[in-house]
């Protein structure tokens, strides 16, 4: 954008009201774009959606990660979030386990309890790479994204007024995406795409 940028800290739950109060311009903190935070500010394009994955045990041959192909099969994902909501509407045929952690789900999967976890494709991949009990598991593919569960992606938060701002923004992402400086910086923390 050409422009020189100053980095405020702020608190989360003062993060919105701060912006309306014109104590900085731009939240540029992993905010999720959503219905109740569009009703106070505008946001940009997303700059980042977490895929979701599929784990299962090393040893597993399972293939067939469709509705119809894990039917009868037991899913382990995270009491409350999303991926339960997902599971329950998409995969009504399987045998739905919820835990309180993915590590909990993840330990069950890998003392065979169920069949096929699934999770935010970061905190798996995490996992996976970082614990001794990660050995037992392999993330075999990513869950289809369904915005209605998902949410549109992570975006930079906005006043609804600062029109010519977001529009500097959104001409920026679609730059650094176009000339592979979005994938550069991507790479530096994740091993995956997340656009």
């Amino acid at each position: 954008m050409n422009v020189t940028c100053h980095f405020i800290m702020q608190d989360w739950d003062a993060m919105i009201p701060g912006l309306l109060d014109h104590q900085y311009d731009a939240i540029m903190a992993a905010m999720e774009i959503s219905d109740e935070a569009r009703e106070k500010i505008a946001f940009s394009e997303p700059y980042a959606r977490m895929p979701s994955a599929f784990v299962t045990a090393r040893k597993s041959q399972m293939k067939d990660l469709s509705p119809a192909g894990l039917a009868g099969k037991a899913i382990g994902v995270v009491a409350g979030g999303a991926h339960q909501a997902y599971v329950e509407d998409v995969y009504g045929k399987s045998d739905i386990h919820t835990f309180p952690t993915l590590e909990d789900a993840i330990l069950d999967l890998a003392e065979s309890r169920v069949d096929v976890v699934m999770g935010d494709k970061d905190e798996v991949t995490d996992f996976l790479d970082k614990n001794k009990e990660g050995q037992c598991c392999r993330m075999v593919a990513d869950v289809p994204r369904d915005p209605a569960y998902f949410g549109e992606g992570i975006g930079v938060g906005l006043r609804k007024q600062d029109k010519e701002l977001k529009s500097m923004f959104n001409k920026a992402l679609t730059d650094i995406k176009a000339d592979g400086t979005f994938a550069q910086i991507r790479a530096k923390y994740f091993k995956f795409e997340i656009n």
